[in-house]
Parts: structure tokens; sequence; C-alpha cells
């Protein structure tokens, strides 16, 4: 069968294990190709071909729920399920989305970017699945089926769901697809692929000769408890020892206790188990018809609770490159030609001037650590990591516990940088006001992909930051406006600490350059442009990405407009020069790549009223520039801004009408 004929996934119950192996080639071609010309998540994709498969032979979706965790292994999903010719306009505006969507199919439950999730949505709709078939709505045949990856088992959601499940017995199917990463190396003990790196390798002559009887015995153990006679044999015996009089139930305990000690010495992930998940595994996520016949156990066993099967998989099988990169496997990429593969992944613009510092400021200062979650290369600390090995620290798939371990190093005298995502940082709000600010502590956040992101759509949208971070006490949130800003602020940032928490925020993708003269300092704003001319005067007060829009809108004005533009660089506190500056003016113009409903906008606002209202005078129309309080959807960065009316020409227009002209 041609991957085109598959319009549903009971397109695939007829075929052969040969015909799917021929099958599984076609995807990986098809993925390779489609990536290469539109960009997109690769490796996590070309890992769970046979998963997919197997799983779409098994359960009967979508009256079976198959979710994901985290979405961007879904490529396989859709194509199974009819959508391979959408796949031309994967992550473009209008087009397929990188991610699950309820809007795209039936067969995509919930929109899941962000990890760790999966189980906590598996138990909720277990639950309601119950409710509705104790009350005769549902069948009680119906699976929740949740498939989450090893990187994602690092976030303490999925713990609290997972000890949940447990608790409550509710049949759910966990299928844990191990290929020992995230984006970089998996953060975790959990997983079997995360030990086989290539520097643990070892010649099969050199393995200890325990280690291989373990290993035999380990796979003799599954292959026993995946056999459905096993099962109910096992089922048997359970009630004849519960049933025995007096000694009934220690005689059932101790047969559990013996079995316990058996799978904590043969299988380490025994650790599901006692949290009263029932464990299966490991099984190779290649073998189409292992992974079905363990899936089936699965199902099996699922009447008497949730279970968990251990599949283990190789990020990037099958396509060269992606095998061959050690950082991550191609876990994303740009366009490329699928011939040589992507070019190795470089910094760039903001990131790159951040890794540049951070070095330099390390060099001086021995208490500056490094934290992230999970994402040591797209937040540019792998060159810190290489260089202070002792001091970087990478918690995984964690944020809550990277910005309390913070917490923890600067209580201690350290002085740690968190560089995440801006999107991700919002996971550990609690932590930030109660574990960081409310104890005045030197901890400063490096977030990137703020603002507007544009491929991965709503979920990476770094949109919350400022709003957020603005309003918890003591924190000083500084938006550079170049790399050279990003530079000055990081520096600064390492004593504006003294006095508690510093937030820098900065965009993804290029970044503006000046020179030397063209650079702020502290907590002060700077004033751009200075342009006398007739008529009203508009102060354009502009954020971190959008002064390089408003000097480009002031440009193509020309001199006939009475106009002054100030980079504002400190969100919060605001520069009260500016602010006095900005009171005098007819109208003024904020910009900022966030929410403006609350955002720094609706602050300046309030500063010039108390300004006026103390010093005298008129107060100026205050026009706030922002994105809406919705949910953006996928399209380049530069089209979305210019949709909201942030580009150059968004901006000028915005200038003309507040000057009358």
């Amino acid at each position: 069968m041609k991957l085109l004929d598959v319009k549903a996934p009971s397109d695939l119950r007829g075929l052969s294990y040969e015909q799917l192996n021929d099958l599984a080639g076609e995807i990986r071609d098809f993925i390779v190709q489609a990536v290469s010309e539109t960009g997109g998540h690769l490796g996590s994709n070309l890992g769970a071909v046979e998963l997919t498969l197997a799983l779409h032979r098994v359960f009967d979706s979508p009256t079976d729920a198959i979710l994901w965790d985290t979405g961007h292994q879904a490529y396989v999903h859709k194509l199974v399920t009819g959508r391979a010719a959408e796949f031309t306009q994967l992550r473009q505006a209008q087009g397929l989305s990188g991610y699950p969507s309820r809007s795209e199919s039936n067969h995509d439950f919930i929109e899941n970017s962000h990890a760790s999730t999966v189980l906590s949505y598996a138990y909720g709709m277990a639950v309601a699945r119950d409710h509705a078939a104790h009350h005769g709505t549902t069948p009680e045949h119906r699976h929740i089926v949740a498939v989450i990856g090893d990187g994602s088992m690092t976030g303490g959601l999925a713990y609290e769901a997972l000890n949940n499940l447990g608790h409550s017995g509710r049949r759910v199917i966990i299928v844990l697809n191990d290929n020992g990463r995230s984006y970089a190396p998996t953060i975790s003990q959990l997983t079997v692929s995360a030990a086989s790196t290539e520097d643990d390798e070892t010649d099969e002559r050199n393995t200890p000769f325990a280690d291989k009887i373990a290993d035999k015995l380990a796979s003799t153990l599954t292959n026993i408890r995946l056999n459905p006679t096993y099962v109910r044999r096992q089922r048997r015996i359970e009630q004849f020892l519960r049933d025995l009089p007096a000694v009934g139930r220690q005689a059932e305990r101790s047969v559990e206790a013996v079995k316990a000690a058996v799978r904590e010495f043969l299988q380490p992930p025994g650790f599901f188990e006692a949290l009263g998940v029932r464990y299966i595994g490991p099984i190779d996520g290649h073998d189409v018809e292992a992974v079905e016949r363990a899936l089936r156990s699965a199902e099996q066993r699922s009447e008497e609770g949730p279970v968990l099967l251990h599949v283990v998989t190789q990020k990037g099988r099958g396509y060269l490159p992606a095998e061959d990169d050690d950082e991550k496997h191609l876990h994303d990429a740009p366009v490329f030609d699928p011939q040589s593969g992507p070019p190795k992944a470089i910094l760039t613009g903001y990131t790159q001037a951040f890794a540049d510092t951070l070095l330099k400021e390390a060099d001086a200062d021995p208490r500056i650590v490094a934290i992230t979650a999970a994402m040591p290369g797209p937040t540019g600390l792998l060159p810190f990591e290489r260089r202070f090995p002792d001091r970087f620290f990478d918690v995984g798939i964690a944020e809550q516990h990277a910005v309390t371990a913070a917490a923890g190093m600067a209580m201690s005298g350290l002085r740690p940088v968190v560089a995440v995502y801006s999107t991700f940082l919002s996971r550990a709000w609690d932590q930030v006001v109660y574990d960081v600010a409310l104890h005045k502590l030197p901890v400063v956040f490096c977030l990137d992909r703020a603002g507007i992101t544009g491929d991965d759509g709503p979920s990476h949208h770094g949109v919350y930051d400022m709003t957020l971070l603005c309003k918890v006490p003591g924190m000083r949130v500084l938006a550079p406006s170049s790399a050279q800003e990003l530079q000055q602020m990081l520096h600064d940032a390492m004593t504006l600490a003294n006095d508690g928490p510093v937030a820098i925020r900065y965009p993804k993708g290029t970044a503006r350059n000046v020179d030397d003269a063209n650079v702020g300092s502290g907590l002060a704003a700077r004033r751009l442009v200075t342009q006398s001319a007739p008529g009203a005067k508009v102060a354009v007060l502009a954020i971190g990405k959008l002064v390089g829009n408003a000097l480009k809108a002031v440009e193509t004005l020309g001199n006939d407009v009475n106009v002054e533009v100030w980079d504002v660089r400190s969100c919060q506190p605001l520069d009260p020069d500016m602010i006095g500056a900005a009171a005098v003016a007819e109208t003024v113009i904020t910009l900022e790549d966030g929410i403006v409903e609350g955002g720094v906008g609706a602050a300046i606002t309030q500063h010039i009223s108390a300004h006026v209202a103390e010093a005298g005078g008129i107060m100026p129309r205050v026009h706030t520039m922002g994105v809406p309080t919705r949910f953006i959807s996928q399209a380049k960065p530069d089209a979305i801004l210019a949709e909201l009316g942030l580009d150059a020409a968004g901006i000028a227009t915005a200038i003309r009408a507040a000057a009358g002209r």
C-alpha cells in the first residue's frame, strides 16, 4: 500500500508485516522531504513510525483516544489519519499545524505542545469515560492511550498524574516512548536509551557476564508477562491465594513481594509498579509485530488498572544526518536539502550575544552558574557547558524545579542565570513569585524567544512575560533592542541582582547591531530620535524588537512630523525622565510585542497620568499598541506583526494619524 492511499487508520489493519515495513520506509522518506521544504520537527517523528502504525492497528481511533505528549511526535499520526496531502503547508499560515489540532481532525484530542501534560489529560478523560459509562452514555470498552516521551517524564506534572492514576486505578494505557532524549539527552534514571550513549557503548565481548545474564532474564521475563496464558494463570493463582482461609492475604502478599524483588533486580522501571501502575517492557519500538503484541497485552491487562508499556526507539531513525546529530538528532530543522541534511545549527542574533556575554561574565565572576530546562542548545548554553561543566545544570523538562533550585543556589551565595524560552517560564510562575522574588534573591532570568515567534503557533509565542513579570514586586524587566544592548543588560544584571531578581527578554531571529555610542546602561531609557516640525508632538515609546520597526517607520515619514522615539529598555521600573518627556506630548504611542491589555503600555499610561496630576498640565492621548488577548495562529513573525499593525508600515500609519497628517 502507498502512503497516499492511507485515508484512515483502518486502512492499516489488512497489511502484512512486510507491507508495514515498506510503508514505514515510505513514511520516513515522506517526512524528510516534507520537513526539508517547510521546516519542522524531524528526529522525534522518524523515531515514532512503527510505534504509531502499531497503535493505530491495535486501537480504534477516534473511538479509542490516542493522546500525544508532546505533539511534535505526531506527524506520523497525522499521515495515517488522512492528512498527507496537507503536508505541503506544514507550519505555514492557514496550513497544517506542527502539533495535534482539534480543528484539523477528530483523531486529535489535545493541542499539546508543552511537555508532561498528557497523563493528566488521560486521567481526566478516564474519569469522564467511567462516569458516562456508569450512566450508560459511553461504551465501557473505550480505551485512553497516552503516549509520553522519556523527556516529558522529567516534568513534575507527569509524576503527579502518574501517582493519581496508580492510586485511583483508572483504566489508562501509557506508552513510554523512550529514545533517551528530550531536546538534549534526557536527564533521568527512568530511561533505557539514555544509558546507551556513545560514551557508554562497549564491545559485546567486554560486557560483564552477569549483565548479559540479567539482560537475558529481563527479556525472558518481559516475554512471559506478555503471554496471555501467563496473565490468565496469574490471575487465577492470585485469586486462589486470596481465598485461602486465614493466610490468604499473607500468601498473596508474599508472592507479590517475590515478584517485586525480581522486577527491581531485572527491571529498574519497577518504580512504576510501586505507584500502582503495571509495567511491561522494554520493547523494541521499531518491531511493529512486537509492539502490537505488547499493546494487546496492555489492552487486556488495563482492565485491572493503569498499565505502562515501555517502548525503546531511536530518535532520527532511518535518516543518517539525524542519526549522526549528537546534539539533538535533528529534533527540529529549518528548510534544508534532504540529500545532504540541514546545516549544523549555529547560534545567531540575540542568542549568540547572550552566549558570548555570559562566558565573559562567568570568566570574571566565579559565582555565576547557568541553569536550563532541557534546552542547552537553543538557549545558547552549550559553550558555557563546555567551558564550565561544573557550573552548568540541565534539570530536564522541569521549569518549576529549575527556578526553585536557582533560588536555593542564590540563597547560598551563587549568582544563577536561568535560561529558558519565554513561553516556558510561565510554567514556573509560582516559583518565580514566591521562591525567588519574595526572598529578593539574585536570580537572573534570560528569556529567549520572547514576543511573536511564528511557525510553532499559539503555544510558543512568548507574549505573556512582560505583563506577568512586571507585576512581580522587586522584579526588574529589561528588553534589549540590539545585540549590544543585550550584552550591556546582562552585564548590568549581575549588579542589579544584588537587590533582587532581574529578567531580560529577547526575541528569536536576527538582532539589530549598533555601535557603542548607541547603547544604554542600567535602568535608563534612551531617546533615539528628536524631530521637530509643525503640528502635534508624538512620543513613540518602543520596547525591544519594536524599536527597530519604530525607527524604520520614522524614516519613511520624512522630516515634517514632530516626533520623538524612545527605547524603553527597562519595562519595570520605568524611567521617570522618559515619563516626564512623554507627559508633555500631545500623543503618546507605546509599542510592545506582548499582551497589550495590562501590559507595559498600560503601566506607562498610569505613570504619565500620575506625573500630569502631580506636575500639572494636560493628559496626552495614549495609544497602546501590542498583541491582543487572543491565541495567535502560526505564521512568519513579520507577517503576524504586520497583521497586528506592529510593522514599520503600521507604526508609520499610527504616527501620521496622531500627528494629524
